[in-house]
């Protein structure tokens, strides 16, 4: 017997002392992780001797259950600070015609601008050449789709358009996945 073999074996001796109801609820959680997502957790479902839909079903559930929770706390952080940002603008009756005076100005030319990182630019940027559609399926070729999906909303991309394009990318990446996954089992390990 092949290592791998004997790996893919043992592993699925170790899966098997858990009670099968457990099984795909491990893979879900597993699939809520950050940079584990629904691709390793597939992986980890198939290799573990789930059958190979549940598998990538309990991974994609799980990375979409987390993906909906950092949306909605994301979404309502941003209109918190807007919302202080617009009452706070309000308050000091500052608006986009009001005179300013002269020492608003001296101090608004002596502070510089913080300049934007060289991360926020490249995001920017691969934003407006691929849209929410292209950022959301080839943001996990570089970053957990928790962290894209976050980024998303808090530069104000409404959080209907960020879940139903995440949705789509965790559904094909965990897809794609599963298949090279059962494949290889199948073809590479003969298990």
């Amino acid at each position: 017997m092949k290592p791998i073999e004997q790996l893919v074996n043992s592993f699925q001796d170790l899966v098997g002392q858990v009670p099968e109801i457990i099984q795909p609820v491990i893979v879900v959680l597993a699939g809520a992780i950050p940079f584990i997502e629904g691709e390793v957790a597939s992986l980890i479902g198939v290799v573990g001797g789930l059958h190979p839909i549940v598998a990538g079903i309990a991974a994609a559930v799980g990375n979409f259950l987390c993906v909906l929770l950092v949306v909605l706390l994301t979404s309502r952080a941003r209109a918190a600070v807007v919302n202080h940002r617009t009452a706070r603008v309000a308050a000091t009756g500052e608006s986009a015609g009001a005179p300013e005076s002269a020492a608003d100005a001296t101090v608004r030319k002596s502070t510089p601008a913080k300049p934007e990182s060289k991360g926020r630019r490249r995001f920017k940027k691969a934003l407006v050449r691929f849209g929410v559609p292209g950022a959301s399926i080839l943001g996990p070729l570089a970053i957990p789709t928790q962290v894209m999906s976050a980024m998303l909303v808090a530069g104000g991309t409404s959080r209907a358009r960020v879940l139903l394009w995440q949705a789509v990318a965790i559904v094909l990446w965990t897809t794609v996945a599963t298949v090279s996954t059962w494949l290889a089992l199948q073809l590479v390990v003969s298990v």
